[in-house]
């Protein structure tokens, strides 16, 4: 799919025709709108089709007059059972006229450009449109940790009182977003300490203040998605054994209780046996007499029991 769109009186539009100063974004892209793309930057199409692959890591590649530029950019990845947060390879590309972006699926990362929430976004301006995207990466990637930081602390809260694995296998699915996230901050990281010490784009000094606060954002995600990770792996492994032990609590208290239940049973079968009771034998009252031994004796076992803390 191609979406082009273009900043005129301070407003961005979407356009049908490819213009110069366009911004042009290709999502899931076909084979032929990627030989379109290929003969507009004049490049080969292969050449843009190697960066789709969902493993592509996050770098810097430069071709004649091509800039290209690979981040990776948070999104979610649905299943049947839930949704997992996971990472994309977004390209940028820069050639004179055009600004280009290319991802396999559509990105949430630019519903505030296309609605016009930036503050200083302009198709034109490529370099300060490159620095505005990494900041919303980067704000996304914070906010996407503090999402799972909470989903995390309402989990904890329920595998206090439950022995569902679904809960700890819900805290695996988010320490799994939170592997990816770490290796992704750290990959776009590499590609910030680049874009600054590289004249890979032409920046002014407005434009060095806003790489100076993405790379302090990439940091702080970075440091959070760090810490998380670390704690979150420590409470999956408590957890592990606190649902283990509540398990184990539970079948000690039912054991306990066959046992307790047990006493009646045995006492009555023995009772029943072809054997003389003696006077009890013809006592009108036998059965209460069998039925209250049976209650006591099972008063007191349950008492042992609950001495020893069995039950």
């Amino acid at each position: 799919m191609i979406k082009i769109y273009k900043t005129k009186n301070n407003v961005t539009e979407e356009i049908n025709d490819i213009e110069v100063n366009s911004w042009i974004n290709l999502y899931n892209p076909t084979d032929e709108e990627l030989e379109k793309i290929a003969s507009l930057v004049n490049t080969d199409k292969d050449y843009l089709k190697r960066f789709l692959d969902e493993e592509e890591q996050a770098r810097i590649d430069t071709e004649d007059d091509i800039k290209l530029i690979v981040i990776d950019v948070p999104t979610y990845e649905r299943n049947k059972v839930h949704t997992l947060s996971v990472t994309l390879p977004l390209i940028i590309i820069h050639v004179k006229d055009y600004f280009i972006t290319m991802c396999t699926k559509n990105l949430n990362v630019f519903n505030d450009f296309i609605s016009g929430k930036i503050k200083d976004f302009d198709t034109a301006k490529k370099s300060r449109f490159t620095l505005l995207l990494l900041f919303k990466t980067a704000t996304m990637y914070i906010n996407e940790l503090k999402i799972i930081n909470d989903q995390t602390s309402r989990i904890e809260q329920s595998l206090k009182r439950s022995t569902n694995n679904a809960h700890l296998l819900k805290l695996m699915d988010l320490q799994k977003s939170l592997v990816y996230f770490t290796t992704s901050l750290k990959s776009n990281e590499s590609v910030l300490d680049r874009l600054q010490k590289i004249n890979i784009m032409q920046m002014y000094e407005e434009d060095m203040d806003i790489l100076e606060d993405v790379i302090i954002e990439h940091r702080q995600a970075s440091e959070m998605a760090s810490i998380y990770s670390s704690i979150l792996s420590s409470t999956i492994e408590v957890f592990g054994t606190i649902i283990s032990n509540n398990l184990n609590n539970v079948m000690k208290i039912l054991a306990s209780i066959t046992i307790v239940v047990a006493i009646p049973t045995t006492v009555s079968s023995f009772m029943g046996m072809n054997v003389p009771l003696g006077s009890l034998q013809n006592n009108e009252y036998s059965f209460l007499i069998i039925l209250l031994i049976s209650v006591i004796l099972s008063i007191i076992v349950a008492w042992i029991l609950r001495k020893k803390n069995m039950l």
